[in-house]
């Protein structure tokens, strides 16, 4: 601390607090004018318990589906389009024209619903389409689309499947879709199945097994079991198979044994014989 040293201090005291510092090692000065520092500690410590003042922030727009509403009258909207429709084409028109789900209008070109037989006994739901799918309009068309029609070929099931996804428009960057968007999409995905009427269920990636069946387990944990799914109304169910997803067999080729294993299953059940009634 600098003590404050006044010009009528007698020159004897002055001598001996010199004298004192030097003594203690103080060789030189820093300062012109003496600095009060117990003043300086004081004034530090008001300024911590002053409340900071308050910081304009610019209003951020609330996401889709923020709010419950917002959800609930998208899905409601979802479900009278899709019970309206008779068919195939019918549904895929509901769904290209439906403004209810956010990510139609976060970056995708179009909707992408579907391919394969309109009366397969197999249907397989995947998460959501990517880039090349958005590109071309169909789904699993890209690398990953590639690999499961040669898994689903070299089964023998790839001409009896029907594809779709658990929504129908790209994610901006590929992300997993939210439970919120697929919950807005669900009654037509439901309408979907009621049209084709399969026999199973083939769940790709644990977007799509948590969606279908509402668990929370991850898909190495729920792969390789069967589970029924069944309706919103609970008037059908049907067996269900969760699977890798063939973007992750690219990226751990390894797990690709588990996944064939998957499809072995598959294959033995579709083409088991139906009991009579």
């Amino acid at each position: 601390m600098d003590l404050p040293i006044a010009s009528h201090l007698d020159p004897r005291a002055v001598e001996s607090l010199l004298a004192f510092w030097a003594d203690a090692g103080v060789e030189a000065s820093y300062a012109d004018d003496p600095i009060d520092r117990l003043a300086e500690g004081a004034a530090l410590l008001r300024a911590r318990k002053e409340p900071p003042a308050p910081v304009a922030v610019a209003p951020v727009a609330t996401p889709a589906f923020g709010r419950g509403p917002d959800l609930g009258t998208a899905v409601a909207e979802a479900q009278v389009l899709a019970a309206a429709c008779a068919d195939l084409p019918a549904l895929a028109a509901a769904i290209a024209a439906f403004d209810g789900c956010p990510l139609k209008t976060q970056g995708a070109r179009q909707a992408v619903v579907s391919r394969g037989p309109a009366d397969a006994p197999l249907m397989i739901i995947g998460e959501a389409p990517g880039a090349d799918e958005d590109l071309q309009g169909a789904p699993f068309v890209g690398r990953a689309g590639q690999l499961l029609d040669r898994m689903l070929k070299a089964a023998g099931v790839l001409d009896r499947a029907f594809v779709t996804n658990t929504v129908f428009w790209r994610p901006p960057g590929n992300r997993t879709p939210t439970p919120q968007e697929q919950a807005v999409c669900a009654p037509f995905l439901e309408r979907a199945i009621q049209l084709v009427r399969p026999k199973i269920l083939l769940l790709v990636g644990g977007a799509s097994a948590k969606s279908m069946l509402k668990r929370e387990e991850g898909i190495l944990s729920l792969r390789g079991r069967w589970f029924e799914w069944t309706s919103s109304d609970g008037q059908t169910e049907l067996p269900a198979l969760p699977t890798l997803h063939p973007a992750f067999l690219l990226r751990q080729p390894a797990a690709k044994k588990k996944a064939w294993a998957d499809m072995l299953m598959l294959s033995e059940r579709l083409d088991r014989p139906e009991r009579p009634n």
